[in-house]
């Protein structure tokens, strides 16, 4: 077993292939952290957190005379409140109007494999061989109410899952707080990383000091949110991507979330994490439970890298599910900013066409296609097709995109109602509102409370109904306002509302891929990836962008589930003009597509449009399911000091036999610098050829240009090169931007033997 019980000095070593956590039982009864280290063979107690007489830290009253124990001054494994602990507590349960409780330990169990969590999406395993899971009774005496920390710890991964059940006992309480992890560590001598932004510019990657006092994330707009995403790593001083010690934490729920940081007078550092306690009252009757969302702890000795790699290889195995968990993701067209709400069957065939031609493999019908939807104002709830638009209805469109040799999707957004709409018109207590106040529009729509068991049917049989009828292939399932006018808890209780909706629909339809959205990328999370194997990474699609929101995107979740692509110039969201190549290069980090109109292009961007999906297609399985690695991050200029002039990536196969490598220059300049690019993961004795994605726009403007040169003058390595992995990893790769040449490289690596 990975996880272990010394009896002789009450302490739990939960191991994983790196790295030991430790528990420690103090008195028989008070539940201690004793760190998360490097493999530990066995544990003496010599190097434990020692007891000292600190300035106003109270003593338990069985320890007064005996011990210099305090809470206060101890790395608490589940912290209580109002017993001696002046730091954040990990839960407030209130009882009889008293908020104080006192959680001793009871008992535990270790058992091979992981539970399933009650209602809520989480990680999960294939066969009890692949981890163990520790759970650990606490009680508080004076209410009954048992608290269970449950830990699975994975064999292939140092990763450990954590979560609490709170289970009320012989008198009604209310919960008011009730975080799922909470670790202490020694020290603050580290640096904290968030992924934060906005509306079309999320998860920017944003690193500093820890100082006294509070620090860390939040939401409490009834969504993980653009703003904040629900993770926080932190960082040795000395940790970059590829070396230091990094602790990264990630939630797996969508909805209101906190997670900070707590340095405190001695220099210790609290780490916690859950549902954040904005708007949040759980009332227990006796006997009742009440399970937190699930965190997911990774501790790497690699850097952020070897953390992310981490992050991605569990979720891609044991948190996405169903058919498209290891399955390629097609090639996509959208026809949003080809069209927006003005098409009709031949517009979208004629589209279909051209994508077609291009090698496109999935059609993707967006808003506008139901109810009396001709712009946002109206119809949304109203699940039928708008005849008007579509006269024959879904199925004549899905039939058609099904024979031109293409998959069908289509766009929902399931969780909103318009105040024009027949359901609202039938049903308006079926919307988010407070009784005598006019309920507050977002982008003229209303939320649905899918707290509403009513509400959940509908929303089964209507969208069961068209998926079923109209032989769709694909769902894009958005989320474009964040809910108000919520009651006491309405928020816990939408997601899991929605999450049972998530899984009758998935497990009725296995072979639809479903994707979400939010406004873009603003509930981009575990939780949805759990029923959603991918995610619009941002309603920002201007390539220069993109860079650092799928960077820090890449931080946790990995390219497979990250949706890119290619838009049209001027970019609709900040007016830029970047050229098609470089638009590819960038969109060709994730699961790739093009959302433009194809038949507004010449005959040379189409060429090169063709040329790109035909090179996506033989590199998809190493993009999307192999390893990453962040050659030159946008954060690394932050943290030195300096501009950064260029970002690159690489993505290595499982089996070190292909290597995918983009170089994109963020501004161009007169006679600059190499970029000196060392490529990770590679078989140092192997033997890599080179062959160079083209550019045929690039190579028309070039035939024009007074600057044409041979491609091997402007530092790009000419197709057919060989060398040492070795050479690549350790020597480097010198490469200088020009305008001309798009700005960006790529280019595949191929191990020839």
């Amino acid at each position: 077993m990975s996880i272990c019980f010394d009896k002789e000095k009450d302490v739990f070593l939960l191991n994983t292939p790196s790295s030991t956590y430790v528990i420690r039982l103090y008195n028989k009864k008070y539940l201690l952290h004793g760190g998360w280290f490097h493999t530990l063979p066995a544990w003496s107690d010599v190097c434990i957190m020692p007891f000292a007489d600190r300035s106003f830290s109270p003593v338990p009253a069985e320890l007064h005379g005996v011990a210099d124990f305090s809470l206060d001054a101890q790395q608490c494994e589940y912290p209580v409140p109002m017993r001696s602990d002046f730091r954040s507590s990990a839960y407030e349960a209130v009882c009889n109007e008293a908020l104080a409780s006192d959680l001793e330990y009871q008992s535990h169990r270790i058992y091979a494999g992981k539970k399933v969590l009650d209602g809520l999406p989480s990680t999960y395993v294939s066969n009890d061989s692949e981890a163990d899971t520790l759970e650990i009774d606490l009680k508080d005496a004076c209410s009954g109410l048992v608290v269970t920390l449950c830990y699975t710890v994975w064999k292939d991964f140092d990763a450990i899952c954590r979560h609490a059940i709170f289970t009320c006992g012989k008198a009604q309480l209310s919960l008011r707080k009730a975080l799922s992890a909470s670790i202490d560590f020694p020290h603050s001598r580290y640096k904290m990383l968030q992924l934060s932004g906005a509306h079309a510019r999320e998860r920017h990657a944003i690193v500093r000091k820890l100082v006294p006092g509070l620090q860390g994330v939040a939401s409490q707009r009834g969504a993980s949110s653009h703003q904040q995403n629900p993770f926080l790593a932190l960082l040795s001083y000395d940790a970059n991507e590829t070396d230091g010690e990094a602790f990264g934490f990630n939630l797996v729920y969508s909805g209101n979330f906190m997670a900070h940081v707590e340095v405190d007078q001695w220099g210790m550092s609290r780490f916690q994490m859950g549902i954040n306690s904005y708007n949040f009252d759980w009332k227990l009757k006796s006997g009742e439970s009440f399970c937190t969302p699930e965190v997911v702890m990774v501790r790497s000795e690699h850097g952020i890298g070897g953390m992310s790699r981490t992050f991605h290889d569990l979720y891609r195995k044991h948190l996405c599910r169903g058919t498209w968990r290891d399955a390629d993701r097609p090639v996509v067209i959208n026809n949003w900013e080809a069209t927006y709400f003005n098409f009709d069957v031949k517009k979208l065939f004629a589209l279909a066409d051209t994508a077609a031609k291009e090698g496109v493999e999935l059609f993707v019908l967006d808003d506008g296609w139901f109810g009396k939807r001709n712009d946002d104002r109206s119809s949304l709830g109203d699940w039928f097709e708008n005849k008007v638009k579509l006269p024959n209805g879904l199925k004549e469109v899905s039939d058609g995109i099904h024979a031109r040799g293409m998959k069908f999707g289509l766009w929902f957004e399931p969780e909103m109602v318009s105040p024009d709409s027949d359901l609202y018109r039938t049903h308006p207590d079926w919307a988010l509102h407070v009784d005598g106040l006019t309920p507050v529009l977002g982008r003229h729509q209303l939320v649905l409370d899918l707290g509403k068991s009513e509400v959940v049917e509908y929303l089964l049989e209507k969208i069961s109904h068209i998926l079923s009828t109209a032989h769709v292939d694909y769902v894009k399932w958005d989320f474009n306002r964040n809910p108000s006018d919520m009651y006491m808890n309405a928020s816990h209780q939408f997601y899991l509302g929605l999450y049972r909706l998530l899984e009758t629909l998935t497990s009725r339809f296995p072979n639809v891929l479903f994707e979400s959205c939010s406004g873009g990328g603003g509930r981009f999370d575990a939780g949805m990836l759990h029923y959603m194997p991918q995610t619009w990474t941002s309603d920002n699609t201007d390539a220069l962008s993109r860079i650092a929101i799928q960077m820090g995107t890449s931080v946790v979740y990995p390219a497979s589930a990250m949706s890119c692509h290619v838009s049209a110039v001027p970019n609709h969201q900040v007016g830029r003009l970047t050229s098609l190549s470089t638009r590819g290069h960038v969109a060709m980090a994730g699961t790739f597509g093009y959302e433009l109109d194809l038949n507004l292009l010449s005959e040379t961007e189409l060429m090169e449009i063709k040329s790109q999906i035909a090179w996506y297609k033989k590199i998809r399985g190493t993009v999307q399911f192999g390893d990453l690695y962040r050659l030159e991050s946008p954060w690394n200029a932050v943290a030195s000091a300096e501009s950064a002039r260029y970002s690159a990536w690489e993505h290595v196969s499982k089996d070190k036999k292909q290597a995918v490598v983009s170089i994109v220059w963020l501004y161009a300049e007169a006679n600059p610098e190499y970029a000196l690019v060392h490529l990770q993961g590679l078989e140092p004795d192997a033997v890599y050829r080179f062959t160079t994605l083209k550019s045929e726009t690039l190579q028309e403007h070039l035939k024009k240009s007074v600057f044409d040169m041979p491609s091997s003058q402007c530092g790009i390595v000419p197709d057919g090169s060989c060398a040492l992995g070795a050479e690549l990893m350790y020597v480097g790769l010198r490469v200088m931007g020009k305008p001309q040449y798009g700005g960006s490289v790529h280019f595949m690596l191929e191990k020839v033997r």
